[in-house]
C-alpha cells in the first residue's frame, strides 16, 4: 500500500471526544430510557445529534480528521465485545431479544444476571467492563454501530477515521469466564479474534475508511516475550490483508518501549504515539529504532488527560525533531479527549487570570490546530498565538496562587514519625474492641447514602438563592435523621451520616481547602452515566478551618451507636482531581495529607471513634510499569500514614478502595497501617479476600458483598454465600460485612432491601459461627 508524500501538509486530529455534551445530554436521555421516560428511537436520536455536535466542533477547530466509534453509551470496551461477538453466556438471551436492553444489561445486571466485572481503565478514573472469555468463546463480527457512525461522518463531508480497541489490548484486559480454567489465559484466543477484525476491517473499508485506528494502551504496561510476539503475529496478519483500510496503531499513557520495535517492523502504515510527559521517551527510543520510514507518525504532544495549557514552543521543537523520523508527522492530542471536561469558556466563576491557565478539550482541540500550522507552514505563521501562549504560562508560573510559603515549610519539616502511629496494630486491636464493644462480623456502609433528586435540588435552591443557608442545613439534618434511623432500625453495627450535604468525594473537600479550583461545568465521565467534575489542583494546599466536624458530631448525637467519620485521602484527591504539572506528585500529595491530618485529628479531639480515609485510587495511579512502583508506593503509603497517624491508638482507622486489581498492591495495602480495609469484591466473587490471605494480611478487612453499581439488590442468601468465601480467607474475628462501596448511586428502594439483606446475612453467619 502506498504512502502519502513527505511534502503532505501535517494534519490534526484526535482519537477520542467527551461523549456527555455540553449539558450531558446523554446521561439525561440513557437514564430516561432506563426508567421508561425516552424510548429507544429518541435515545438513538440524541445520540446522534451529539455525534454530529462533536464533529462540528473539531472541524470548526480545524481538525483535520475525526474519530468515529469512540461514542458510546456505556463504554468503550464493552462496545468492543459486543463487536466481536463475545458476549456472555448469561447475557445472551437478553441481547437477542433487545440488543440495546442486552447491552445495558452486561453493564448494569438485572434483577437475575450479574453484570460484568467492572475495573479502571489503565491509570485513568475511567470504568470500563471486562470482558469474559473462555476456551469456549466463539467471536462474530458484529461491525453496525462502527459502520453506521463511520456513514455518518463521512455523510456530512468529513475526513473520518473509525477508532477501535486493538485485538491485543482487548484480549489482555480480558479475564477468564465462569468455569473457565483458572490458568486460561485469554491471549490465547488471538489467532481465533483475528479473522473477526479481518471482518470488521473489510466491513469498515467497504463503507468508505481510509484509515482505522487500533488502541493498544496496553503494550505501554510491561509485557512479556510472549506477549511481544502476539503483538508482531496479531499485527503482521492484519498487514498483510488486502481488503483493509490503512492501519494505524494507537498507544498512550506511557512509554511504549519494547513494543515499539516490533510494531515498527510491521507492515501497518502508521503509528500513534504519546510524547508528552511521562512518555517523551519515546521520541529516543523512535530514534533508535531508525524511525518510521514509509509510514504515517501521530505525534501525540498535547496532553489528553490534564487541563493546563500546553507548552506550545516545547510540543514544537518536539514535532520538529520527529521530522525526520517518519514519512509524515501529523499532530494529535496524547490519549483520548474522553478524559478531560468539554470547554473551559463555560466557568464563569473561575477568575479570568486562571482561566488563561486552563485548556478542557476544545481548548486542545485548538492547541492541536495550532501546532499542525506551525509544523506545515513555519512559526512565523503563529507568532500570536505562540505571544499569548508564553503570556498564560508566564502568568501561571509567576503566581502567588501556585505558592504559599508557610505550606511548603510545613511540609518540609515532616519526619518520619509523623507518618507512624504510637502502638502497633496488635495493641491498637484491643484497645479500639474494648471502646466499640462491635460483635462479631460488624456491619457497616463505605460512607455514602443514595443522593436523591431532593438533595440535589437543595443544592440547586441554595445555589440559585431559592433557599438561604438556614434552609439548606435543615433540609440536610432532615436527611441525616432519616439516614441514622433506617441503620439503626435495620441493625448496622457502625454507622454513617450519609454525606447528605457532599455533591462529590473530592470536590466537597477541594472547595474548602486553599490551592483547589472547582468548576461548575467540568464533567467527566468515570463509567456510564455517572459523570463527576474533578476539582483543579491549583496551588499550594491548606486547610482554613473543619470540614466535616460539624456534620459528624450532629450525627453522632442521633445514635448510641459509633458513627464514622468520613474523609477522602490524600492520594484520591489527587487522582481524581486535576493535578498541578509544576511539581512533584509526591510534594502535592504531602500538602494534602498535612491538611486532613488537620481534620482527623479534630474528629478525634470531638468524640468519634471510628475515622474513615477512603483511598480508592491507590491502585488506580499505580505507574504502568513496574519499575516506577516502589517510588510511588512509598509515597503514597507515606500520605495515607500521615494524615491518620496523629490519633489515640483507641481510635479505629478504616479506609476503603474499589474497582482494582488489588493483588498489585496487597503490600501497599498494609504498609498504610489503616485498622480496618473495605474493599470491593462481590463482582470478582472475594478474589480480594483470597489475595489478602495469601499475603498473611494481620488487620481487619471487610471485603464487599453488595455490588452497588448494579440495581439488582441481592437475596440474604447470596450475601451468607459470599460472607462464608470470605470466612475461608479471613477470620471470623477480622472479617466485616459491607458493600463495595458508596451507596451515593443508588435509590432508598434497592437500598433499603439490600442493606435489610446483608444484615439478616451477617446474623445467619454469626449464627452458624456460633453453633459450630
Amino acid at each position: 500500500m502506498t504512502t502519502e508524500s513527505a511534502t503532505a501538509a501535517a494534519r490534526a486530529t484526535v482519537y477520542g471526544y467527551p461523549r456527555q455534551g455540553q449539558d450531558r445530554e446523554l446521561k439525561k436521555a440513557i437514564e430516561g430510557y432506563w426508567k421508561g421516560r425516552v424510548t429507544a428511537d429518541t435515545l438513538h436520536a440524541t445520540a446522534a445529534e451529539l455525534r454530529r455536535t462533536n464533529w462540528r466542533q473539531l472541524t470548526e477547530a480545524g481538525i483535520d480528521e475525526v474519530p468515529t466509534g469512540d461514542f458510546s453509551y456505556y463504554d468503550h470496551v464493552l462496545d468492543t465485545t459486543v463487536m466481536v461477538g463475545a458476549v456472555p453466556a448469561r447475557h445472551r438471551k437478553a441481547v437477542a431479544a433487545d440488543p440495546l436492553d442486552g447491552y445495558f444489561a452486561m453493564a448494569r445486571g438485572t434483577e437475575d444476571v450479574a453484570p460484568l466485572e467492572m475495573t479502571k481503565w489503565f491509570d485513568t478514573n475511567y470504568h470500563y467492563l471486562v470482558p469474559e472469555l473462555g476456551p469456549d468463546t466463539v467471536f462474530a463480527a458484529n461491525a453496525t454501530k462502527q459502520v453506521t457512525e463511520l456513514k455518518e461522518a463521512l455523510a456530512l463531508g468529513l475526513a473520518a477515521r473509525p477508532v477501535l480497541v486493538g485485538p491485543v489490548t482487548y484480549l489482555l484486559l480480558a479475564k477468564p469466564a465462569p468455569g473457565a480454567p483458572s490458568d486460561f489465559v485469554p491471549l490465547t484466543l488471538l489467532d481465533r479474534l483475528l479473522p473477526v477484525y479481518a471482518e470488521v476491517l473489510a466491513d469498515l473499508r467497504a463503507a468508505g475508511a481510509e484509515w482505522v485506528q487500533l488502541d493498544e494502551p496496553a503494550l505501554v504496561q510491561d509485557r512479556t516475550p510472549a506477549e511481544l510476539n502476539a503483538l508482531g503475529r496479531a499485527y503482521r496478519g492484519l498487514g498483510a490483508l488486502t481488503d483493509r483500510p490503512k492501519l494505524l496503531v494507537a498507544s498512550y499513557f506511557a512509554r511504549l518501549r519494547d513494543a515499539l520495535p516490533v510494531l515498527a517492523k510491521t507492515p501497518v502504515e502508521g503509528l500513534a504515539l504519546d510524547f508528552t510527559e511521562g512518555a517523551a521517551a519515546n521520541l529516543d527510543d523512535l530514534a533508535a529504532v531508525g524511525g518510521l520510514p514509509g509510514k504515517r507518525l501521530v505525534a501525540g504532544v498535547v496532553n489528553g488527560r490534564n487541563i493546563w495549557v500546553n507548552d506550545l514552543t516545547t510540543s514544537l521543537s518536539t514535532l520538529g525533531t520527529l521530522l525526520g523520523l517518519a514519512e509524515r508527522v501529523d499532530v494529535a492530542v496524547s490519549c483520548s479527549l474522553l478524559h478531560v471536561p468539554l470547554d473551559a469558556t463555560a466557568e464563569r466563576d473561575i477568575e479570568p487570570q486562571i482561566l488563561r491557565w486552563l485548556a478542557f478539550a476544545r481548548q486542545k482541540t485548538r492547541e492541536v490546530v495550532t501546532l499542525a500550522k506551525g509544523l506545515a507552514q513555519g512559526t512565523d505563521t503563529i507568532t500570536a498565538e505562540l505571544a499569548a501562549n508564553r503570556a498564560d504560562l508566564a502568568s501561571r508560573a509567576g503566581s502567588p496562587i501556585t505558592h504559599d510559603p508557610a505550606v511548603r515549610s510545613r511540609a518540609a519539616a515532616v519526619t518520619d514519625a509523623d507518618s507512624r502511629r504510637s502502638q502497633p496494630y496488635a495493641e491498637r486491636c484491643t484497645a479500639q474492641r474494648a471502646r466499640l464493644r462491635l460483635p462479631l462480623l460488624p456491619t457497616t456502609t463505605i460512607g455514602s447514602f443514595p443522593q436523591t433528586g431532593e438533595l440535589r435540588a437543595a443544592r440547586a435552591d441554595l445555589r440559585a438563592g431559592r433557599i438561604d443557608t438556614a434552609g439548606y442545613e435543615e433540609r440536610i439534618k432532615a436527611e441525616i435523621q432519616e439516614v441514622i434511623s433506617f441503620q439503626e432500625k435495620t441493625g448496622l453495627d457502625v454507622l454513617v451520616h450519609g454525606e447528605a450535604e457532599r455533591n462529590d468525594m473530592v470536590q466537597y473537600f477541594a472547595e474548602q481547602l486553599t490551592g483547589y479550583l472547582a468548576t461548575q461545568h467540568g464533567w467527566v465521565q468515570s463509567y456510564g452515566t455517572r459523570y463527576v467534575r474533578p476539582p483543579i489542583l491549583a496551588g499550594d494546599i491548606s486547610r482554613p478551618e473543619p470540614m466535616t466536624v460539624r456534620w459528624t458530631t450532629y450525627a453522632r448525637s442521633l445514635t448510641d451507636r459509633p458513627v464514622k467519620g468520613m474523609l477522602t485521602g490524600p492520594v484520591t484527591m489527587l487522582a481524581w482531581s486535576f493535578v498541578r504539572d509544576d511539581q512533584p506528585l509526591a510534594d502535592t500529595a504531602r500538602q494534602v495529607a498535612l491538611a486532613l491530618r488537620e481534620e482527623v485529628n479534630d474528629l478525634e479531639a470531638d468524640g468519634t471513634s471510628v475515622i474513615q480515609v477512603d483511598e480508592p485510587a491507590l491502585r488506580e495511579t499505580l505507574p504502568l510499569r513496574a519499575a516506577d512502583r516502589p517510588e510511588y508506593l512509598a509515597w503514597a503509603t507515606e500520605a495515607f500514614r500521615l494524615t491518620t497517624s496523629g490519633v489515640r491508638p483507641d481510635t479505629q482507622i478504616h479506609t476503603h478502595m474499589c474497582y482494582a486489581e488489588f493483588g498489585d498492591i496487597v503490600q501497599a495495602i498494609d504498609d498504610l497501617d489503616a485498622d480496618v480495609i473495605s474493599l470491593e469484591a462481590a463482582r470478582s466473587h472475594m478474589q480480594v479476600a483470597r489475595e489478602l490471605a495469601a499475603h498473611t494480611y494481620p488487620r481487619e478487612a471487610g471485603p464487599g458483598v453488595y455490588d452497588i453499581h448494579s440495581p439488582r439488590v441481592p437475596t440474604a442468601e447470596e450475601v451468607a454465600d459470599l460472607l462464608r468465601t470470605g470466612l475461608r480467607a479471613i477470620p471470623a474475628e477480622r472479617l466485616w460485612v459491607n458493600p463495595d462501596c458508596g451507596l451515593k448511586t443508588r435509590a432508598w428502594p434497592e437500598t433499603r432491601a439490600s442493606l435489610e439483606n446483608l444484615v439478616a446475612a451477617a446474623r445467619t453467619v454469626r449464627a452458624e459461627l456460633s453453633a459450630s
